[in-house]
């Protein structure tokens, strides 16, 4: 029956992001990632693409480089999208977009000023979304896409529970004391038993972007997916200021404001994008090591892996053993990489991962320099508060 299950989870996970666009926006706090990476001019960095908007920071931050790849094509298309605009919009317009999630007559602005600014495979998803994504009267962009479909259908359930006033005042309180007087008031309320059933299907989890084995590492350390929730919620609401926490505004909200929102929609980083910083990002569709081995013409001395080994923890170990192989062969001499994990401890199948260095062979254990209390006290201030541990490491040797 297990055995039976678990199939039927990885179908549909396999259907949802074969499918969909998944991520409309990213779900990893820059702010942390650029502290971890202290980046300049002179790096060249990789970052798997999600939504794109965490390439525009690191460009924004002085990267000279920023490669992209992402398996879902609609994720680069996303972030393709995204370039174009930055290049031929006003900032408003832009804003409109992107910050707000709808801008009316978007089909017309999409052919006249975007559309020839995107790769083949993007101009074929864009003509058939853009409208529907971006100037639809019933939802924003950010309600859009599995992970947008699943915040919309949250929001109708807390509409549905009579508690949209409270979430809004969390969401716009001005102090901590607040949120959590006011989440307190509410917490039993929302966790009806209908939220925590809801919360528990793998296919709420595959909306989320969660498949079985990341499911897997979370249960590991909490025992059931539902109390690890409940913890993330209550470290946002009750320990973070939401003040300035545009993830979870524009789940609640279904848009961005010019207070609150990723550095690429502040008019300062929108501006500096559009002068050239944006023309050092690229994007490419394939695997992590497809596109290492891809013929780059130079190192990458910066990595950002997001949860995805995660994902490669159990069934597709080979393929997690492939990624590093070609990791450490497009690595520049100590090369940092950066990753997060549902779970409290990637040891168990990250460091056991067999490597060839130099024509050496030995553990990728031997060749990581953690910096384990740098990454602690960074992840106690991610504004996501979603993953169960954060990581920053470099390359000995490389």
């Amino acid at each position: 029956m297990g055995s039976l299950v678990e199939r039927v989870s990885m179908k549909i996970f396999a259907y949802v992001h074969g499918n969909n666009l998944v991520y409309n926006t990213c779900w990893e706090d820059p702010r942390i990632d650029k502290q971890a990476l202290n980046l300049t001019g002179d790096d060249v960095v990789f970052v798997i693409t999600s939504a794109g908007c965490n390439a525009l920071s690191y460009a924004i931050g002085g990267a000279r480089r920023v490669y992209c790849a992402d398996m879902n094509y609609r994720q680069n298309a996303t972030l393709d999208l995204k370039i174009a605009g930055i290049k031929e919009l006003d900032y408003e317009t832009f804003f409109q977009l992107f910050g707000k999630g709808r801008l009316p007559n978007v089909e017309k602005i999409y052919r006249e000023k975007l559309r020839a600014h995107l790769p083949k495979q993007s101009q074929r998803y864009w003509d058939r979304y853009i409208k529907k994504f971006f100037d639809n009267p019933s939802k924003t962009f950010y309600f859009c896409g599995t992970s947008g479909f699943l915040a919309y259908l949250i929001n109708k359930y807390v509409d549905f529970r009579g508690l949209r006033k409270p979430i809004d005042a969390i969401i716009n309180a001005k102090s901590v004391k607040e949120q959590k007087e006011i989440w307190m008031g509410i917490r039993e309320k929302f966790w009806s038993p209908t939220m925590r059933f809801f919360v528990n299907q793998d296919a709420t989890m595959a909306m989320a972007g969660v498949p079985k084995d990341q499911r897997k590492q979370i249960e590991t350390t909490y025992g059931k997916l539902v109390p690890y929730v409940q913890e993330c919620l209550d470290a946002v609401f009750c320990v973070l200021p939401t003040e300035d926490n545009y993830f979870w505004r524009v789940y609640s909200t279904g848009s961005y404001t010019k207070e609150c929102c990723p550095e690429y929609l502040t008019e300062e980083g929108f501006s500096f994008l559009k002068k050239g910083a944006v023309d050092n990002i690229s994007t490419y569709t394939g695997t992590v090591e497809q596109f290492l081995r891809s013929g780059l013409d130079q190192k990458i001395n910066k990595f950002i892996l997001l949860d995805h080994m995660d994902w490669l923890s159990d069934k597709y170990y080979d393929a997690l053993v492939a990624e590093w192989d070609a990791i450490l062969s497009a690595a520049a001499p100590n090369a940092r990489v950066l990753w997060r994990s549902g779970g409290l401890d990637t040891s168990g199948y990250i460091d056991r991962v067999p490597v060839n260095l130099h024509g050496k062979k030995m553990l990728l254990r031997d060749i990581l320099e953690y910096r384990s209390q740098e990454a602690a006290e960074l992840h106690k201030c991610c504004r996501v508060h979603t993953y169960g541990s954060f990581y920053i490491a470099d390359v000995r040797n490389a």
